[in-house]
């Protein structure tokens, strides 16, 4: 029965182990995936708000013909102040060539010779163009024209709206990188040019681990970076590559399988002390009880031989005394055999079970209260033979009529009934006495537990040895009822 506790024990923590190792292995897997869909969904995200930088970029650059198309239209149209012909159409030019001006929202500045500004802002009027100012308006290519024989200069800035969405626009191609690698996953990441020797930008992770160069970037790349880099395109058109490591969470589960391994060593270490320590108690508890048995056996045929001698002081011999005190020497024999057999292999016989069974109540018979009846009941005509040890197997008999009789307390019945079938004999052993409560009845196989004031725990823990490793048999507690009795079963494999 330890046994098996031992090996459901081992089996269960072994189990719970390897589930614990699964179990972290599992979300440690969860997790990686997820962080890879992380930042696969976050590099996407990028890719999408890079191609929506190249259209806001393509935008303006149509912005910028588009205004440049405005400002030509503006000077063809003074130029055409030069025709002597235009006549009543003037208002309707000026008025033109004002709104252009008004609702294209572009700086303008016109210059006459030695440009002098002339217009457009009034007060920068009859101030020389130069320095920060010409600087300032020279972004794009001037246009020059005549109106009535006067050289002309036309110099023009962007548009304001234009200019806002410029700022926006380098705001955006500023933030692109920092937005990529202080992304909200937290995973480490590290962003590279296309050749991959140059760091474009990082996040999440010491940036002096990075500032090497070249081949050895490469090397450093392949080596702290366990997954597979993701190409992305710059809002300039140039290609990148994405580099991200685990997250410290993740790292972490990928140790846990082995500190969870450490403790289920440990765990088993412990346990198995544990079972030594107590196993060790047990054999300490089965010695000294095996010694207490020992003096127990001997002392009955020892008091008998004393009384002997007392009662045969003065009196003349004969031979009924002597066979009397051949009993007990023939009694002492019993006992020294059955104890030198303890730990070693018995020597089994082919015998009859009945002949040891009657020979064991026979002896206790003599010596049991008076009150105490013994019914021995087996099949007439049938034989009982199988390997047996007949000292060990009496002392098991012996030991079961023993408790019967303490359980009936002097006065009672104690029925032993023989049965069989194809494959084994049966032995009922069964008394009419207290009983046993079902707390008691767990434990009375256990070594050193006894219900008797003066009981050493030991009889039915060695009768149960003898019976299932020296016989390979069977020896339990069939019933047991409070206040009507016990019944216990010994089971013998028959002869082959």
């Amino acid at each position: 029965m330890k046994q098996r506790l031992k090996l459901i024990v081992l089996t269960l923590t072994i189990g719970l182990a390897l589930l614990a190792l699964w179990q972290v292995q599992r979300i440690a897997d969860q997790v990686r995936q997820s962080e890879e869909a992380k930042v696969r969904l976050w590099a996407s995200a990028i890719g999408q708000r890079n191609q929506m930088a190249a259209a806001t970029a393509h935008f303006f650059q149509q912005a910028t013909l588009d205004e440049h198309r405005k400002m030509q239209l503006y000077t063809d149209i003074l130029q055409s102040f030069n025709d002597p012909e235009l006549g009543t159409d003037l208002k309707f030019s000026l008025a033109y060539v004002n709104y252009i001006v008004d609702s294209s929202h572009t700086p303008i500045i016109i210059t006459k010779s030695r440009d002098s500004i002339i217009t457009v802002p009034q007060e920068l009027a009859g101030q020389k163009l130069e320095g920060e100012l010409l600087a300032e308006y020279s972004q794009n290519p001037p246009f020059s024209y005549r109106i009535w024989g006067m050289p002309m200069t036309l110099y023009y800035k962007e548009s304001e709206y234009y200019t806002q969405l410029r700022e926006v626009l380098n705001g955006f191609t500023l933030s692109f990188l920092a937005d990529i690698t202080q992304n909200s996953v937290l995973v480490p990441v590290v962003i590279v040019d296309s050749s991959r020797t140059k760091v474009m930008a990082h996040g999440n992770i010491e940036g002096e681990r990075l500032e090497v160069r070249g081949e050895r970037l490469i090397s450093l790349l392949d080596k702290e970076f366990n997954n597979e880099p993701i190409e992305i395109t710059l809002p300039d058109g140039h290609p990148a590559y994405v580099y991200y490591s685990s997250t410290p969470l993740l790292r972490s589960l990928r140790w846990l399988p082995l500190f969870y391994f450490f403790i289920a060593i440990v765990l088993l270490v412990v346990s198995y002390n544990l079972f030594r320590t107590a196993r060790t108690a047990e054999q300490n508890r089965i010695w000294v009880g095996l010694a207490k048995e020992t003096a127990h056996q001997l002392g009955t045929p020892l008091s008998s031989l004393s009384g002997w001698v007392e009662y045969l002081r003065g009196k003349e011999l004969t031979d009924q005394y002597a066979a009397e005190v051949e009993k007990d020497i023939k009694r002492l024999d019993t006992i020294t055999h059955r104890f030198s057999k303890i730990g070693s292999v018995p020597e089994l016989k082919d015998e009859d079970v009945r002949e040891a069974t009657m020979a064991a109540v026979e002896y206790l018979q003599s010596r049991a209260p008076r009150r105490v009846k013994f019914n021995v009941t087996f099949p007439d005509g049938e034989q009982f033979v199988t390997p047996l040890n007949s000292y060990l197997f009496q002392w098991v008999v012996e030991n079961l009529c023993k408790n019967a009789i303490d359980a009936t307390e002097g006065e009672g019945v104690i029925s032993i009934v023989g049965s069989q079938d194809a494959r084994r004999i049966y032995i009922d052993i069964s008394d009419n006495g207290r009983g046993m409560s079902p707390s008691v009845q767990k434990r009375i196989f256990d070594s050193g537990f006894t219900t008797k004031t003066r009981g050493w725990g030991l009889g039915l823990p060695l009768a149960r040895r003898i019976v299932n490793q020296y016989h390979r048999g069977r020896l339990y507690l069939k019933y047991s009822v409070p206040g009507q009795g016990s019944c216990f079963r010994i089971e013998l494999r028959k002869k082959s």
